[in-house]
C-alpha cells in the first residue's frame, strides 16, 4: 500500500493515494483475460483516480497473462538475451534471418508471432541451440569482433552446464533412473522425478531437488531436463553411462527404488494421469483450459503438503509402501 500525491477529479484537489492488488479483466483479440493488476484511489473520497505509471504496470500485467495463456516468451526472458549472450539486438536478428528492427521492436514490447518466440523460448532455454544459431549465420554478423563476444558468451554457459550437469541431485537422480529402467521415456521421466521429489520430502521433510518443476499440459516438467531429452519425444531415452549407486545415501535410493519399483511400472501417459488429479499440478494451473501451455510453478509448499497428507492416509512406514498409493490411483483411472 503507498500514499503520494495526485489530482482527484471528485475532490478538485491534490490528495493523498492509496494502491491496491485487485482482479482485473481485459480483451485482447476478443478474448477476455483475468490478471492482477493495480488500483488506485483518493485517499479522501475513494474516487479512482489516474496516475500514468500504473495505467502502464497494469497493460503489462494484461499482456503478460496473454503471453502466458498463449505460450508466448515473456518480455522479461527476451530482454535478458542479449546480455546473456552477449549480442546486440540487431545482430542478434540477423543471425536469426529476420528484419533487423524486429526484435528490437520485441524488446519494445511488440508481441512476437508463435513462431517465433518458440525460437526465442528455445534460444533463452538451450544454449546449445544458440551456439548452433551463432555458427550458421556467423557470416551475417558484420564483425568478427560480435561473433568472438557472443561465441564466448555461449561457451562460458555451456561449460557451466557441463560441469554441473552431472554433479547435481536431479542429474544423479535421472541417470540412476535410466540405468535402472530399460525403456523410460522423457514423459515418464518427469513424472518419476516429481514423485521423487514428493515423497523424498514428505519421508524426510526437506526436498532432495533445489529445481522447481513447471505445470505443463502433461503434468509436472522439470524445464532443464526437458530440454535435455526432448528429442527422444516418445522414445525411451538411451542408457547413459554406468552408475555407482554407492554415491546415493540409503535414503535417496530407498525413494528412488520405490518410485522404479511401483509408478515407473507405468506408462507416461498412465503416470500423466495421475498428476492431472492431484492436487498440485492442478492447483498451479488454476483456471487454464487443458490444452493451453503454462509456466507456472509447482511450488514446492504444495508438493510437499500434498504428499505429507498421502503418507498420512496410507498409513506409510517406509517408502516401499509408496505401492498401496500407486495401486489405488491406478484402479481410480
Amino acid at each position: 500500500m503507498t500514499k503520494n500525491l495526485v489530482f482527484c477529479e471528485s475532490c478538485r484537489d491534490d490528495v493523498s493515494y492509496i494502491v491496491t492488488s485487485v482482479s482485473m479483466n481485459g480483451t485482447i483479440k476478443g478474448t477476455l483475460y483475468q490478471y492482477i493488476g493495480k488500483e488506485v484511489r483518493c485517499a479522501d473520497c475513494g474516487a479512482l483516480v489516474y496516475i500514468p505509471e500504473i495505467n502502464d504496470f497494469n497493460l503489462k500485467a494484461l499482456y503478460d497473462e496473454y503471453r502466458t495463456a498463449n505460450g508466448i516468451i515473456s518480455l522479461e526472458h527476451i530482454l535478458a538475451l542479449p546480455e546473456k549472450y552477449a549480442i546486440g539486438k540487431r545482430p542478434l536478428s540477423r543471425l536469426l534471418g529476420w528484419g533487423e528492427q524486429t526484435f528490437s521492436r520485441y524488446c519494445d514490447g511488440d508481441m512476437p508471432t508463435k513462431q517465433y518466440s518458440e525460437v526465442l523460448s528455445k534460444i533463452y532455454d538451450d544454449p546449445k541451440y544458440y551456439s548452433e544459431i551463432l555458427e550458421s549465420g556467423k557470416a551475417g554478423l558484420q564483425s568478427i569482433s560480435a561473433y568472438d563476444k557472443s561465441r564466448k558468451a555461449v561457451d562460458a554457459l555451456l561449460n557451466l552446464a557441463s560441469d554441473t550437469s552431472n554433479k547435481s541431485k536431479i542429474s544423479c537422480a535421472v541417470r540412476y533412473l535410466l540405468n535402472q529402467c530399460e525403456d523410460i521415456t522423457p514423459l515418464a521421466l518427469q513424472k518419476a522425478l516429481y514423485y521423487i521429489q514428493g515423497f523424498y520430502s514428505a519421508f524426510y521433510n526437506i526436498f532432495i531437488f533445489p529445481e522447481d518443476c513447471e505445470s505443463w499440459v502433461h503434468g509436472p516438467v522439470y524445464r532443464d531436463i526437458y530440454f535435455r531429452y526432448r528429442d527422444y519425444h516418445f522414445d525411451p531415452i538411451s542408457s547413459c553411462e554406468e552408475f555407482d549407486s554407492n554415491t546415493l545415501t540409503t535414503q535417496e535410493k530407498a525413494i528412488y527404488d520405490s518410485v522404479i519399483k511401483y509408478l515407473c511400472c507405468y506408462s507416461g501417459k498412465v503416470l500423466e494421469r495421475f498428476t492431472h488429479n492431484e492436487t498440485p499440478w492442478i492447483s498451479a494451473r488454476g483456471n487454464l483450459p487443458v490444452s493451453a501451455p503454462s509456466e507456472r510453478i509447482i511450488t514446492k509448499e504444495s508438493i510437499h503438503e500434498y504428499f505429507s497428507a498421502v503418507k498420512t492416509k496410507y498409513n506409510m512406514v517406509t517408502p516401499n509402501d509408496i505401492r498401496s498409493y500407486a495401486q489405488e490411483m491406478f484402479l481410480g483411472l
